[in-house]
């Protein structure tokens, strides 16, 4: 029998399902997902960071540190367990970029856990933030990007820390970690979800140890709709009623060429001609 994980990451790329992803799944009735992104991630990865510099915990692993450590894991795990406190679902689903890097600290604290990456073509996922930006050319990107052209705005948003860099550098890291790990690590890919809702849902809510469901990619039930302000509100994240496959962008040629060239190896491993 599959043992159902409990806890459930959804991370991945920017513009790539994952809100719709999350509406999907909260369609199951055993899952518990409101689709918006949670700060848990962010603040056990802000623990971590604050106790290892913390001068006082650091002197207790001086002479005790099976103990000291494990008051640390105990303290993490409560938090993080702490956060889904209120539902009675099967499953809690989480929603967090950020996971993808803080996978081996989210199973050490919660072992059953499991992670679907959500994955998109790297050129129509610049294209997706470049025609939002094309729409609110008044506002500037929260990292400042909007004075520059294209092709510059284009690097920056691969640059390893930021939006589209940064994941792509942890999926990049992936392929680094041990086969116990990759276990917990489901890949979708976002033409593949829109294509093909029910088969591609089916497939995952039994991977995910659920009673088999049939979703109506015609009638959805909707959710709460992500705050999409500490975006700038470049990236709106709205749920509809009904799956529509998104038109594709057409991307500068010089563009697609560097995006081509920096991806090569994420087309390789998830694109293969």
């Amino acid at each position: 029998m599959t043992t159902t994980p409990g806890f459930v990451c959804v991370t991945g790329l920017p513009r790539a399902g994952s809100t719709l992803l999350c509406q999907l799944l909260a369609q199951h009735p055993d899952v518990d997902c409101d689709g918006r992104s949670s700060p848990l991630a962010l603040s056990l990865m802000a623990i971590r960071r604050q106790i290892s510099d913390e001068p006082f915990f650091l002197s207790q692993l001086d002479d005790g540190f099976e103990q000291g450590y494990g008051r640390l894991q105990g303290a993490m795990r409560g938090f993080l367990r702490g956060w889904q406190r209120g539902s009675d679902k099967q499953i809690t689903v989480d929603k967090n970029r950020a996971w993808l890097q803080a996978v081996e600290m989210l199973l050490h604290l919660e072992p059953n856990a499991k992670l679907i990456v959500c994955l998109r073509e790297l050129g129509q996922i610049y294209g997706s933030i470049e025609a939002q930006h094309e729409q609110t050319p008044l506002i500037d990107f929260a990292d400042q990007l909007a004075d520059l052209d294209r092709f510059g705005r284009a690097g920056m948003l691969f640059a390893l820390d930021k939006t589209i860099g940064m994941p792509l550098n942890a999926l990049h890291a992936v392929g680094e970690l041990p086969r116990r790990i990759l276990e917990h690590l489901y890949f979708l890919r976002f033409e593949d979800l829109v294509a093909q809702p029910e088969a591609n849902m089916s497939r995952l809510y039994a991977w995910l140890g659920l009673a088999p469901f049939r979703i109506d990619p015609e009638n959805l039930r909707t959710g709460a709709h992500e705050s999409d302000s500490h975006y700038r509100m470049k990236y709106p994240h709205r749920q509809g009623s009904r799956i529509v496959a998104p038109r594709r962008h057409d991307i500068p040629p010089r563009i697609q060429a560097q995006i081509d060239a920096a991806g090569a190896w994420y087309t390789r491993q998830y694109y293969p001609r």
